[in-house]
């Protein structure tokens, strides 16, 4: 009796040893701790320095009389229809982009429309176009065959074209595949991709069929009573700048770009109809009022979220339309001027590995986050000028507190700057370094490329704003 127990408490000995070993090689292998290395002295930032500097010898301005052109297309799509045909936008079920604890449920119908916008703007015999969708992100997967159309068909490069979402919680999901992506976009629809790239080819050939002579203008009002800070609230600052340009065709129609740093998530997740939110309310407000076309570019809006009188449609119907209120008043002071100075700089950026974290100084090893995540080894960056401004477009949701830390910098050079994000890539939040150690859904589990991103962003996007004013050498 005695000598089996010895084998039995022998071998239950040994196993366990083997599983504790076996659970130190899994964690050898798929765990590390942060790397805090300065990323100035990293390889991929030397990569994409040298890259930089070669750009900044042929980069120019384009001076000149103005042309313009605007174009929309309807991104609504067809939902409870028998068979799904995604070239027409049809579909047998579809989920809502946006919230996560909607578990990928389908959409039950369509609150308001949703829409692709461009503006297409010509200088100088040269064509850049600006397009916002009413859209949780423009999927990279979705910008690359729309970009890929768009040079095939038109000779566009992908620097040419602005990008942006209004980040609405409520339009179509299913473009997206992974369990991250698929966790916040629904189950995986191969034929959405279609169908949102075709509605941004639409919109941006109608903006350039659409040109003609125009005048531009540009201004700001501070509306800090719609924003506040999520991540620290009061702790924190908030970026409350609504920030537009104006674009006024000779005898003809406007269009306006607006871009505001608050989330567009007045609607919470229990609204299961596409709706654009607060900017889909401002856009109807303004075209309204102005008879022309009103597009929305998701501002700063990392940490920053509306502050609307409540979570329902009546409430994004209220907000919207009271920032169109203010859009008017401000608007009646704007020069538009048919003379226009244009400068474009698109920089593919080699990222550093990818390090999302279990705990504060515990991250998955690259090759294990890159099966969870939808990374790439690089994405894009975008500065664009317009006469005294540089918009900034970047692959995420970019951080409000950075944006202000941008607009000062750019105050220091006598210019304006404007923050946008999600400019067809996407790689999570980009928020502070300081914030870097909370314990939040931005700081932890949506910064999938460490502490060391918002510092690398901003250097970049200063030196690339110099290089388009012409007053700063990449080095």
């Amino acid at each position: 009796m005695l000598e089996p127990m010895k084998k039995a408490l022998k071998f239950t000995v040994g196993a366990a040893a083997g599983l504790g070993l076996l659970a130190i090689l899994l964690a050898v292998v798929c765990l590390d701790t942060v790397d805090y290395r300065p990323y100035f002295r990293e390889p991929y930032y030397a990569e994409t320095a040298a890259r930089l500097r070669v750009q900044a010898q042929t980069n120019q301005l384009h001076e000149g009389i103005l042309s313009a052109g605007f174009g929309r297309a309807r991104l609504t799509p067809t939902v409870n229809a028998t068979n799904d045909d995604p070239a027409h936008g049809t579909f047998r079920s579809l989920p809502l982009a946006g919230y996560g604890n909607r578990h990928g449920r389908a959409a039950a119908g369509v609150h308001d429309d949703l829409f692709v916008k461009a503006v297409a703007l010509r200088v100088d015999n040269h064509l850049a176009v600006m397009l916002g969708a009413d859209a949780l992100i423009i999927p990279p997967e979705v910008t690359d065959e729309a970009t890929a159309r768009l040079a095939r068909e038109n000779g566009l490069s992908r620097e040419q074209i602005y990008l942006s979402a209004t980040h609405t919680h409520c339009s179509l999901g299913g473009w997206g595949q992974g369990w991250a992506t698929e966790t916040a976009s629904g189950p995986f629809q191969p034929g959405v991709r279609g169908w949102f790239a075709d509605r941004i080819v639409e919109a941006v050939q109608n903006a350039i069929a659409d040109l003609k002579p125009a005048r531009l203008g540009q201004g700001s009002f501070a509306t800090p009573h719609w924003v506040r800070n999520r991540l620290v609230g009061g702790l924190g600052r908030i970026d409350p700048e609504f920030a537009y340009a104006v674009i006024q065709q000779n005898g003809g129609r406007p269009s306006v770009l607006g871009v505001f740093g608050a989330h567009a998530t007045v609607q919470p997740p229990g609204m299961m109809e596409f709706s654009a939110d607060y900017p889909g309310a401002w856009e109807k407000a303004v075209e309204e009022a102005t008879g022309g076309t009103a597009i929305f570019l998701g501002g700063g809006v990392g940490s920053h979220s509306p502050a609307a009188d409540g979570n329902n449609f009546a409430s994004a119907e209220r907000m919207g339309r009271a920032l169109a209120r203010e859009l008017a008043a401000d608007m009646a002071n704007v020069v538009l001027t048919n003379r226009v100075t244009l400068g474009l700089l698109g920089l593919e950026v080699t990222m550093p590995p990818l390090g999302p974290r279990l705990a504060d100084n515990l991250r998955l090893r690259p090759w294990l986050a890159a099966k969870l995540l939808p990374a790439r080894p690089q994405v894009f960056l975008q500065v664009l000028r317009l006469n005294d401004t540089v918009w900034a477009a970047t692959p995420c949701d970019f951080s409000g507190e950075l944006a202000l830390g941008l607009k000062d910098a750019a105050r220091a050079r006598g210019h304006r700057a404007v923050i946008t994000s999600f400019n067809g890539d996407y790689i999570g939040y980009v928020v502070p370094h300081r914030y870097y150690h909370l314990n939040s859904y931005e700081s932890r589990v949506m910064s999938f490329y460490g502490p060391n991103v918002p510092d690398y962003f901003v250097e970049l996007i200063r030196t690339m704003s110099g290089i388009v004013d012409h007053d700063e050498d990449p080095g």
